[in-house]
């Protein structure tokens, strides 16, 4: 057990909710492996709290950084000083790093975590045809991981089919020439379909996606963590589909996380 002193550096997740949250426990083994004296802690703060949040966190002198996410990860574009070209591109912040003179500065990194994992697990994105769910933060730093990764081809379902168009005129204007539309909830004849809502946290949320066109030949992929067997993905294993969870998303990032907050190797 490590032991906290007056030392210890302070590093945090911030989330509503936050009890799903992995990163303290993934975050303690990258610590323990740089012989950090850092402590990566839980930060449940709801929305209308986050700026208030933020400001105070520039007086405290050991603080370090922390990882935003949902659903904090647009927000906190506005609430660091400045922002990475990516994170900017993006819209969304998902680790921040307080610098020595009390400014923030953040990054997106989700986008690379998810197709690291999906690389980790074998599944190579060039050329696959992908139906993406969600328009959040994590959702639209996926998809411009996916369009560079070089899919063949990216539609987005949101409920709200305005936001999904507008990650994909974003999109199209650094990938132009990968075809991309606002689609309903049928995930029939994709690759790869995945959740980048936040639907299936909850024993009783709604499927993010109409399951009834879900096919053997498909890889489903979601970004939750708790649980890890999400109500879709136990629907996509009845189905005989492929299935990634969510973690190695985090895994894949979570060093690059580490780095960016400035934690010593």
């Amino acid at each position: 057990m490590m032991e906290i002193t007056g030392s210890t550096r302070l590093y945090g997740i911030v989330a509503d909710p936050v009890s799903q949250v992995k990163t303290p426990q993934t975050m303690r083994k990258v610590f323990d492996k740089r012989g950090t004296d850092g402590v990566l802690v839980p930060m449940h703060v709801a929305p209308e709290n986050l700026p208030v949040f933020v400001q105070a966190l520039r007086g405290v002198l050991n603080f370090g950084g922390m990882i935003a996410t949902v659903p904090h990860k647009t927000a906190m574009v506005d609430l660091c000083d400045d922002i990475t070209p990516a994170a900017r591109l993006v819209g969304a912040v998902n680790i921040v790093r307080r610098n020595a003179d009390g400014s923030l500065s953040g990054d997106i990194l989700d986008g690379q975590g998810f197709v690291g994992g999906l690389r980790q697990s074998g599944i190579e994105p060039k050329g696959l045809h992908v139906l993406l769910c969600g328009a959040g933060g994590a959702a639209k730093a996926i998809a411009f991981a996916l369009a560079d990764a070089g899919v063949a081809r990216l539609d987005l379902f949101n409920r709200t089919q305005s936001k999904a168009q507008e990650i994909i005129t974003r999109l199209q204007t650094v990938y132009p020439t990968v075809p991309m539309a606002a689609v309903g909830a049928n995930p029939a004849g994709y690759d790869l379909v995945v959740n980048a809502t936040s639907l299936g946290m909850h024993p009783d949320d709604a499927m993010p996606l109409d399951i009834s066109g879900l096919s053997p030949s498909q890889t489903v992929a979601e970004i939750i963590m708790t649980p890890a067997w999400t109500p879709l993905l136990l629907a996509a294993q009845a189905k005989g589909c492929r299935i990634q969870f969510g973690l190695p998303m985090l895994e894949c990032q979570i060093e690059l996380m580490a780095d960016f907050m400035g934690v010593a190797k």
